[in-house]
């Protein structure tokens, strides 16, 4: 099957091919461990994961797939936080406390959006002899210079810098926020190191203590682990420029390559119930707070809907009909085993990542194992679900949570249910009729169906939002 690609550099999709056959390689912008992640940080972190499930699943066994998404822990955004937060620590020992408790979060909010682990997770303060060596390279070869404890890459030394983002230079120079600082030879220049104080982060150099600026961390750490040119970059669109021009800079001239990665991915924004997410509007949402009223599956089929080049509208209402479908989906998989995704599926994840197309298969599927009832649809359809990484709880806990949440007596509520259905065996539909009544008054929906592998008829109920 053919994978087929965006690519922000080219703007145009073509068929995907690894440099090296034997190992696929992909690199992930991933967070600044100073705050909980927001809901707009899910979106790359969930595409790249169906990503990566895709690229294993056509490339493995055969080939190795490395999937990097960096943390970066060195930041004048922690460093702020920390003495902010931790007035009572060293800065130093802050920094540390407040990076460790974020990364924590964010592992754990990822994972219960249903999210595989990166090959490997680097972090910058682990890599300060990369960048320093790309720094030496750079000095050497003229594309950057020292200046009052700072190195900076001289922008004009590098002929097609902007090819991806694809910007005038006025453009570039306002999206970049440049700071003027007499020490630059050119505005555009930007820091690729800076001299740290006593109270900062910092490590010795050839140009003084100091700290990595936030590109070259992400250069650093690509090159370490998947070399100095590999298969695919992503994430969010907001990071074209300066973020990404400025990694191409770097490691194209560094190590004197035509690029550093071949294909680059980028997820559209997202803004909520049709505006820009912010606090002051009050509708700004942490993963977290959102996995408070929500299983991480529901926020994942949400993502999910909307192709990931798209602007995504987060609602209430996409959300409710995502948590009916997976509703839908556990109640019909009821745990059965799984099977390869079906064929349909991989298909449509092959163009480009097309989820909401993906997501069609398997209504698809899920209405023809429905109808035939047979082992192998089921199987195909639970198959394309775990592969989309659904179905991470059994039904009995998917269903048990929702009941629990809506503060019902279960065991009541069951009781009732069994005697309809007993009274339905019997014949008694005025008694049935009177207990569906009954929990109804309750606030519970009941779903009648026909077991697809016995013919029995069987009742699943749930608490009305």
């Amino acid at each position: 099957m053919v994978l087929r690609l965006y690519n922000t550099l080219t703007r145009d999709k073509a068929e995907f091919r690894p440099l090296d056959p034997s190992h696929v390689r992909m690199y992930v912008c991933g967070p600044t461990v100073y705050d909980f992640a927001h809901i707009g940080n899910a979106r790359p972190v969930i595409v790249f994961d169906v990503l990566y499930r895709l690229l294993k699943q056509l490339y493995e066994p055969a080939a190795r797939v490395t999937y990097v998404r960096n943390v970066t822990d060195v930041d004048d955004k922690i460093n702020a936080r920390a003495v902010q937060d931790f007035p009572e620590m060293k800065p130093v020992d802050a920094i540390r406390h407040l990076t460790e408790k974020t990364y924590a979060q964010f592992s754990a909010d990822v994972a219960a959006l249903g999210c595989l682990p990166p090959t490997v997770e680097p972090r910058a303060t682990e890599h300060i002899a990369e960048m320093i060596a790309i720094m030496e390279r750079l000095v050497a070869s003229g594309h950057a210079y020292a200046a009052e404890g700072h190195v900076l890459f001289h922008v004009p030394s590098m002929a097609d810098y902007g090819a991806l983002a694809r910007r005038s230079l006025d453009d570039m120079i306002a999206g970049a926020r440049v700071d003027i600082a007499p020490y630059k030879r050119d505005p555009m220049d930007f820091v690729l190191w800076k001299p740290s104080t006593d109270d900062e982060p910092g490590w010795a150099s050839p140009w003084g203590r100091g700290r990595p600026g936030w590109h070259l961390e992400c250069s650093a750490m690509s090159w370490k682990h998947l070399g100095e040119t590999f298969d695919i970059h992503g994430g969010g669109i907001d990071l074209v420029f300066p973020h990404h021009e400025n990694e191409i800079a770097q490691s194209r001239c560094a190590f004197h390559t035509p690029v550093m990665a071949q294909v680059w991915m980028h997820n559209g924004f997202l803004q909520v119930e049709g505006e820009k997410m912010s606090k002051s509007l009050g509708n700004f949402f942490t993963i977290r707070e959102l996995l408070d009223d929500w299983p991480g599956e529901v926020l994942r089929l949400t993502m999910l809907k909307t192709h990931y080049r798209q602007p995504i509208d987060w609602t209430l209402k996409s959300v409710e009909e995502s948590a009916r479908t997976l509703d839908d989906w556990y109640w019909l998989a009821r745990d059965l085993p799984a099977a390869e995704p079906d064929p349909a599926v991989i298909e449509a994840l092959s163009d480009d990542l097309n989820t909401p197309k993906a997501i069609a298969e398997l209504h698809g599927l899920r209405n023809a194992a429905q109808r035939s009832g047979s082992e192998g649809d089921l199987a195909r359809f639970v198959g394309s679900l775990r592969f989309l990484g659904f179905l991470g709880e059994t039904a009995e806990a998917w269903a048990s949570r929702k009941k629990a949440a809506a503060g019902v007596d279960q065991a009541a509520v069951e009781a009732l249910v069994q005697a309809r259905l007993a009274a339905r065996k019997a014949r008694n539909f005025a008694e049935s009729d009177r207990l569906r009544d009954e929990l109804a008054a309750m606030g519970v929906v009941l779903k009648d169906s026909k077991d697809p592998k016995t013919g029995e008829i069987r009742t699943e109920w749930e608490v009305g939002r």
